[in-house]
């Protein structure tokens, strides 16, 4: 395992075991609860920021900085199952959540305080017994259970409420050409030894995406995974501009 990937995964390993201090920051359900006060919660601006951040490295929050990350490429170990279907899913989540916290904001009339620490005990959050129940069920019915039964990283995929902010921002990036981290084929040097596909933790046919030159997905995670993976080189990061021609996404999903 090369350096870069060690240390990635040494930190999403532990920002998984700081996840019960964190927990409420990353919440869908405390934001929702804030906005209908009218105030301005950690998860409301750590949401933000995610939007922000992805504007220049995508989704990298989800390949190094993530605690779910941490949990289910533990879970690898156990469970190596593939997840090519389904990404779609997690919009019919994310709509309706996105809606319900305008329209509670509306009729708190506005956001009119700000409270990092909402609903927190010292920064903290799990600080009794039913914070401690009400982490455990979450980690085990949204992240743990997908994973066994679904695939690799099926939080990702189908769950992921965090994921949307990121996808939309990079669409964004696209749009208006903003330099950013993207990855990079070279479709000369492929060898076609097929490792970048099998190593990807977000299961995309990485393959298919260098020899069409085509490494913009809405999946990618920006891991590094298959940059460190390859021997070959064909496959690196650059920081750019965006290129239509690196669009992957449906055309590759639909020629599988």
């Amino acid at each position: 395992m090369k350096k870069r990937q060690k240390i990635r995964k040494g930190i999403i390993l532990f920002s998984f075991f700081l996840f019960p201090a964190t927990f409420y920051y990353l919440s869908p359900v405390l934001i929702v609860r804030a906005s209908s006060m009218g105030v301005v919660n950690g998860s409301f601006v750590i949401f933000l920021l995610m939007f922000i951040s992805a504007l220049f490295v995508g989704r990298g929050y989800c390949g190094w900085v993530c605690p779910a990350a941490g949990c289910q490429e533990s879970i690898f170990l156990a469970k190596d199952k593939k997840v090519t279907k389904g990404d779609s899913v997690k919009w019919f989540i994310w709509i309706p959540w996105i809606c319900s916290i305008v329209l509670f904001a509306i009729k708190a009339g506005g956001y009119k305080q700000i409270d990092f620490f909402y609903q927190t005990t010292y920064g903290l959050s799990i600080a009794d017994f039913q914070s401690f129940i009400a982490y455990n069920i979450v980690l085990f019915l949204l992240i743990v259970f997908p994973a066994f039964v679904i695939g690799k990283r099926s939080f990702c995929h189908h769950l992921c409420w965090m994921a949307p902010f990121m996808i939309l921002a990079r669409k964004v990036r696209n749009s208006f050409q903003l330099m950013s981290l993207q990855l990079v084929s070279v479709s000369d040097l492929c060898k076609h030894c097929h490792t970048c596909t099998e190593n990807c933790p977000m299961s995309l046919p990485v393959e298919k995406m260098v020899n069409r030159n085509m490494m913009e997905n809405t999946e990618c995670i920006l891991c590094g995974t298959c940059v460190d993976g390859c021997k070959e080189g064909a496959i690196v990061y650059n920081w750019g501009k965006y290129n239509k021609a690196n669009s992957a996404d449906a055309k590759i999903r639909a020629a599988d």
